[in-house]
C-alpha cells in the first residue's frame, strides 16, 4: 500500500506509533511517549487529544514519589468498546464478547444445523444481541464483528474463496453478515485470525517474526513477518497441514492424498486411536486424555507419532522463515507434553540454528478471542482493511470502528 506523504497520513503514523506503544508497554505520561517515539511533544499532545476525544485513551492517576508529582499517565481505555467474535467450527460457532484487549466478557457455543451461507448470517446476526446481553453492557458501542473460520479467505474483499470444511465457493460471509447488522464485519482465516491475537495481546507481543502453530480438526502454521501477518499472493499462505507427508498417502478433505494433516491432526489421532482399540463412538478427547495419563500404550504411542512428524515437518518450515518463536495453540496442545515433548525433540534435531523456543496457548476462547482480534486490529494499524458495512436491517448499534 502506498502512503501519501501528506499531514493527514503523518498524524495516522503517530497515531499508531503511541497506541501501539501504549499497547504494548502500558500507561505512559506525555513526556515519556515524546521520548520514547522521538516525536515533537507538540506532535505528542495533539495526537493525545484526539484519541481522548474518542474515548480511545482516558487519563490514569499520577503517582506521587521522592520528587514530588510526576506526570499523569495516559492509557488505552479497554472499555470504550465492544467486539463480537464468531470461530465457525464443523457444526458449532464458539461465540465471544471482548473488551477491545480480546479479554471475554460474555462466551457461549452454539449449535450451527445448517451450512447455507444465509442459514450461517442468520444464526450470527441473533446471536449478537445475545451475546451482548449477556455480557451486561447495553449502551457499548459495538465496535465491531470477526468471523474466522477454516479456509481459504480474500480478506480485502470478505469472501470466502474455498472452504473444503463447509463446501464453500466464493462466499461474501462478511457482506451477508453485514446486510443484517449495522456494524463492520471482519472476515478471516481461522489460524491467521488466532495470529493476530497473539500479536496484538498475546505471546507474540513482543516478536515482530513468529509462527503460529495450530492442530486442531486441521493442521495450519501461520507466519507473522516483520510485525505483518502473511497472507500469500491469493490468501491461502500457512495451509501447513496439505504440506506432503506420504506419498499417495491417505486421502485428505482437501482431495489429495498424504497430506501432514490426514495423518497428525486431532482428528486424524483419535481416529488412529480408536482403531487401535477397535473401534467405540464413545471415545473421544476427554478419553484419549484420560488414557495418557493412565499411560495406555497405544495413546502413548499414537500421540507421540503425532507430535515428532509434526515436529519434523515444522523444523522445515523454520529453516525456510526463521521465526523468533512459535506459539502452538488448537485441541492438541490439551494433550500436553505427551504430544509437545516428541514435537519439540524431533522439531530440535533438524532445525538448521538453536531451535526457537516453542510456547503453547490453551485457553477457554482462545479462538473466538482471534476473530475478536479481527475487530480491534483496526485500532493499532490505519492500514489494515478487509472490513465491510452493510446497511442494517436489525440496527444494532453505530457502526463505528476503533
Amino acid at each position: 500500500m502506498k502512503l501519501k506523504s501528506d499531514q493527514t497520513t503523518a498524524r495516522a503514523m503517530n497515531r499508531r506509533l503511541i497506541l501501539n506503544l501504549l499497547r504494548q508497554d502500558g500507561p505512559k505520561s506525555r513526556a515519556e511517549l515524546a521520548t520514547i517515539t522521538q516525536l515533537s511533544p507538540a506532535a505528542v499532545t495533539f495526537v493525545v487529544a484526539d484519541l481522548m476525544g474518542e474515548g480511545v485513551v482516558i487519563e490514569g492517576k499520577a503517582v506521587s514519589g521522592s520528587t514530588g508529582r510526576r506526570p499523569t499517565p495516559v492509557q488505552i481505555d479497554y472499555d470504550h468498546g465492544v467486539a463480537i467474535g464468531f470461530k465457525l467450527m464443523a457444526d458449532t460457532v464458539e461465540c465471544v464478547a471482548t473488551d477491545l484487549a480480546t479479554n471475554p466478557i460474555a462466551a457461549i457455543r452454539i449449535p450451527m444445523p445448517s451450512k447455507a451461507p444465509d442459514d450461517v448470517a442468520d444464526l450470527l446476526a441473533v446471536t449478537v444481541p445475545r451475546l451482548i446481553g449477556l455480557a451486561e453492557r447495553p449502551q457499548a458501542k459495538i465496535a465491531g464483528i470477526g468471523i474466522s473460520m477454516p479456509g481459504v479467505i480474500n480478506h480485502e474483499q470478505t469472501i470466502c474463496v474455498r472452504s473444503h470444511r463447509f463446501n464453500w465457493d466464493n462466499v461474501p460471509l462478511a457482506s451477508l453478515l453485514a446486510r443484517r447488522v449495522n456494524v463492520p464485519v471482519w472476515l478471516e482465516d481461522d489460524t491467521n485470525a488466532y495470529a493476530i491475537a497473539q500479536q496484538l495481546f498475546g505471546l507474540g507481543r513482543q516478536h515482530r517474526n513468529m509462527a503460529v502453530l495450530a492442530v486442531g480438526v486441521g493442521i495450519s502454521c501461520a507466519l507473522v513477518i516483520e510485525g505483518k501477518l502473511y497472507r500469500g499472493a491469493n490468501g491461502a499462505a500457512g495451509k501447513f497441514g496439505h504440506t506432503l507427508f506420504e506419498e499417495n498417502g491417505r486421502l485428505c478433505e482437501c482431495g489429495k492424498r498424504g497430506c501432514l494433516m490426514a495423518y497428525h491432526s486431532e482428528a486424524s489421532i483419535l481416529r488412529r486411536w480408536k482403531e487401535a482399540r477397535g473401534g467405540g463412538e464413545d471415545l473421544g478427547a476427554p478419553e484419549l486424555r484420560q488414557a495418557l495419563v493412565a499411560e495406555d500404550p497405544a495413546a502413548v504411542a499414537i500421540v507421540g507419532e503425532a507430535g515428532r512428524g509434526i515436529g519434523t515437518a515444522l523444523a522445515n518450515l523454520v529453516n525456510v522463515t526463521d521465526p523468533e518463536v512459535i506459539v502452538a495453540g488448537g485441541e492438541a496442545v490439551s494433550l500436553g507434553e505427551y504430544f509437545l515433548a516428541p514435537l519439540r525433540e524431533a522439531f530440535s534435531l533438524r532445525t538448521f540454528r538453536s531451535p526457537p523456543p516453542i510456547l503453547p496457548d490453551w485457553e477457554d476462547n482462545s479462538w473466538a478471542r482471534g476473530a475478536a482480534a479481527l475487530v480491534t486490529q483496526r485500532m493499532f494499524d490505519f492500514e489494515s482493511s478487509g472490513g465491510i458495512t452493510g446497511i442494517g436491517e436489525n440496527g444494532y448499534g453505530p457502526a463505528r470502528a476503533s
